[in-house]
């Protein structure tokens, strides 16, 4: 399993729209990033990935699970980018904001911080780790 972290204005589309969606999730669309792209591409059913409230917030909310595989996004008219279909599986019992990423040693590498722009990011092992347990959940 690898882990992600997906970025969304919670005004345009929140973690409360996410879990409205239910079981079969929703299409992560709007991507026009070349490196979000090739990061959807890399994503296989069952990962997980943060889902991150931009612009207001600031903080990641909740964890998603990616049910569909990359597939050209409907949204695109050129044909060029892709998306994933996830679903909401639970919200942090705490909200871990980007002032807590940028504050904490053991997450100076994560993309978060150092690429805080890209929508679509990578999560090693350890940060996804850290993070959870610095919500407040045990295992992810």
């Amino acid at each position: 399993m690898a882990y992600w972290l997906l970025k969304s204005e919670p005004d345009v589309f929140s973690w409360d729209d996410l879990v409205a969606c239910g079981a079969a999730g929703e299409p992560w669309t709007g991507v026009r990033n070349h490196t979000a792209k090739l990061n959807l591409m890399a994503m296989k059913n069952g990962d997980r990935c943060f889902f991150y409230h931009s612009q207001a917030g600031k903080e990641i909310v909740g964890i998603a699970e990616v049910v569909r595989e990359h597939y050209p996004d409907p949204t695109d008219a050129k044909g060029v980018f892709v998306c994933v279909d996830v679903r909401a599986v639970e919200p942090l019992p705490k909200p871990f904001s980007l002032a807590q990423a940028k504050a904490d040693p053991a997450l100076a590498k994560m993309s978060l911080v150092t690429s805080f722009r890209l929508s679509v990011q990578p999560v090693t092992a350890a940060e996804w780790a850290h993070i959870c347990k610095a919500s407040g959940l045990a295992d992810a």
